[in-house]
């Protein structure tokens, strides 16, 4: 029985050629198999129950029973897609991370190899600064000493790096040193690039914000007022009681129309130390 289903596990995960590639950059302590069989696990019950629901509500509403098998498909494909976006979860919050503070730590990268260090002694000072993007960097000097060269090692970290701009710094410095050419030059093009990318992300960010004001003035402030107050005086004339129930509506509007506005707010904030 446990053969069977490795076997159609293994299956499964075969559909999925990228999964091991992505299970390693979100540092996931698990195996393709062992993430498939754990969402399997989890969407097999998960599935029925919502199914078992949905054949209640569908005998309540005298709808055809064929329509349970598609449903408990259509659920199962659903949640077993929601483990892999977890997953994308996990890398989009490892790339962040990094993006937030790689220029930092591209700079003082910069600035131990200006002062006449060599590089793997850079990285080791690097990984020992400030911030988070610097345990990123522990992971190349841990993999130097497992026993990978320098270059193996940078390669290694490109090429499992979420952020683009974390991995375009290792591409520049191990392309210098396969060409055995200096290093801050090649490092400090890289990072005045990165810089220059954050400053346009930070003006397209205020062109966006000064937009989304507008509207936010509008739609959460202005309307619910002068609608409320319209609504109070058209109710006198009209002999229409206003309770605490509008009230409380109202209330509840302009609430979830703040939340809106201040999640619209965080999702188009660039990812950069302001």
């Amino acid at each position: 029985m446990k053969t069977d289903i490795n076997k159609i596990v293994q299956r499964i995960s075969s559909f999925f050629p990228n999964l091991k590639k992505e299970i390693r950059i979100a540092h996931a302590k698990t195996t393709p198999q062992d993430f498939i069989y754990k969402n399997l696990k989890f969407c097999l019950p998960f599935s029925l129950g919502l199914t078992v629901l949905f054949f209640f509500v569908a005998d309540k509403a005298g709808l055809s029973l064929i329509l349970i098998p598609i449903a408990f498909i259509i659920i199962f494909l659903l949640v077993f897609h929601f483990g892999f976006l977890k997953l994308k979860a996990k890398i989009a919050k490892r790339r962040k991370e990094i993006d937030r503070e790689v220029l930092f730590a591209g700079q003082y990268l910069l600035i131990k190899l200006y002062a006449g260090r060599p590089l793997l002694n850079a990285l080791v000072d690097t990984t020992k600064s400030y911030g988070v993007a610097a345990k990123y960097i522990k992971e190349v000097v841990d993999d130097i000493n497992t026993g990978s060269s320098l270059e193996a090692a940078l390669e290694n970290a490109m090429t499992y790096s979420p952020s683009e701009k974390f991995g375009k710094i290792l591409f520049h410095v191990n392309n210098a040193l396969k060409l055995g050419i200096d290093v801050t030059t090649p490092l400090s093009a890289v990072l005045e690039e990165i810089t220059k990318e954050q400053e346009i992300e930070i003006m397209r960010y205020g062109k966006k914000l000064n937009t989304i004001v507008i509207f936010y003035m509008l739609g959460a402030v202005v309307i619910p007022s002068i609608g409320m107050t319209l609504f109070i005086v058209l109710s006198s004339f009209i002999n229409f009681n206003v309770s605490l129930t509008h009230f409380l509506i109202v209330i509840l509007f302009m609430v979830m129309m703040q939340l809106l506005f201040i999640s619209v707010f965080k999702s188009i904030r660039p990812i950069v130390n302001l």
